[in-house]
This record gives C-alpha cells, structure tokens and sequence, in this order.
C-alpha cells in the first residue's frame, strides 16, 4: 500500500472514531434531556367500598369518594405520599346471610360519612420517566403501595344520634400510572385500609363476643380511584442522573 493510501486509511479511520465518539456522547444527552421533578400534587375521585359485619363483599354498596395528594419522589423507583380522601361507608343487616339476633326482626342500615389520611410508601415494578429523563425509565409502571393512616368516621348509633370515632389503619394496595407528559401523570389505583376499630359501622361485637388482636374482627374499607397529579421542583440537573 502506497503512503498516500496509508494516510487516506488513517484519515478515515480517525473520522469513523469521531463519529463513534460523537453518537455515543450524544445518546445520553438524547435519553436525559428532560427533567426529574421531586414533587406532585393531584386529585383523586372513585368510589369507597364498606367491609364488616354488615357487608363481605367488595363490590356492593360502593359510594362516592374523592381524594387530594402530594407524592415526594425519592428516586424512579421510590416515593412517599400523602393522601388525604373523603367517602362514605354504607351498609347493612340484610346484605349478609349471618344471623345476628339484634336484628333477625328489624334491619340495621347506616351510611357514615369518613375521611382517611395515610402516608403511604411507594415502589415501583420499573423506573417510572418519559424515558428522557432517567435511562431506561418507561411510562407505565405498576407499584405497590403501604403505610400508616387515621380514620374519622361520623357515625350513626342505633340510637339514631351521630358520634365522631376515630381510629388508626393499616393502608394495602397496588395500582399503575402513566405519564401523559413530562409533568402529568395518570393512575388509576386499588387499596384497602384495616381500621383498628369496630365501631365505624355504628355496632361492636354484634355477638356481644369479645374480640382480642390489634386488627381482628375490626372494620375494613376500600378505595378504588383514578388519580391525576402533576410533577413540579426539578431535580438538579447538574446533580448524579441515578437519584
């Protein structure tokens, strides 16, 4: 091979390497040129479903509910909430086949209004990100999601008069969310709160049998609701892309 051809081969080479160079340094920039934002706020609205002595089923009864929150996100795998919801329990003697001696001649029915507030710890199955702005981070993740919440219920006595009783839950669920954008999300998501309480129906121990265990035939909710939050606070961008 002729020098001239040597130096061409070069030449060619070192442009290929260049050009090797320059998409490999492009490509993050391309992966991560949207922002990560620490903080959302949003709404929620589904319905609220009873579960006790009145009711086993998590499909009857359901009324109205909706939601305000706020999510901290930790990293795209992580986030804390807070959700603070509004609903109402409904229920009653003649929706479950359990015999009750207070009420085999007289039906007992009742419809308390309630308000949960939980911190709520969530972890997601993917990254969750437009893909920009965390590599490998995709639209759609399912989560799961726990914590610790407070009840208020205004309850019904069988007396008639309303009584405000207030009690500690244990909040489970599971859920997905989209991104729409960069800064919207979508979600739609499924929990259900043991309460440490017996009297959110307005009857304890229907049996008159006392019950011991710090959740043991106590009264249960569930809440099924579509979420819209919207993301705000980025991250800093000149800070470690991982966190």
């Amino acid at each position: 091979m002729s020098r001239r051809s040597e130096n061409n081969v070069r030449m060619m080479l070192r442009q290929l390497a260049s050009l090797v160079i320059l998409v490999l340094t492009a490509i993050p920039s391309m992966a991560q040129d949207d922002s990560e934002y620490r903080l959302e706020v949003g709404v929620g609205a589904g319905v609220m479903g009873y579960l006790g002595d009145f009711n086993g089923s998590l499909t009857k009864d359901l009324q109205p509910a909706v939601s305000l929150m706020g999510r901290y996100v930790f990293n795209p795998y992580m986030a804390l909430r807070l959700n603070v919801a509004k609903g109402t329990m409904k229920g009653s003697s003649a929706d479950v086949e359990t015999y009750y001696p207070d009420y085999a001649d007289q039906v007992y029915t009742f419809k308390n209004s309630l308000c949960d507030a939980s911190v709520l710890y969530e972890l997601n199955f993917w990254p969750y990100g437009t893909g920009r702005d965390y590599r490998g981070a995709k639209r759609l993740t399912p989560f799961v999601f726990a914590g610790l919440g407070m009840t208020y219920a205004d309850v019904k006595q069988t007396d008639g008069a309303k009584k405000g009783k207030v009690a500690f839950n244990l909040p489970l669920g599971l859920g997905v969310k989209y991104k729409i954008g960069e800064r919207v999300n979508l979600g739609l998501e499924w929990s259900i709160h043991f309460a440490q309480n017996d009297e959110l129906d307005g009857v304890k121990d229907p049996y008159y049998i006392k019950s011991s265990g710090l959740f043991k035939n106590t009264d249960c909710y569930s809440l099924l609701q579509a979420t819209l939050t919207y993301s705000f606070s980025p991250k800093c961008t000149t800070c470690n892309k991982e966190f």
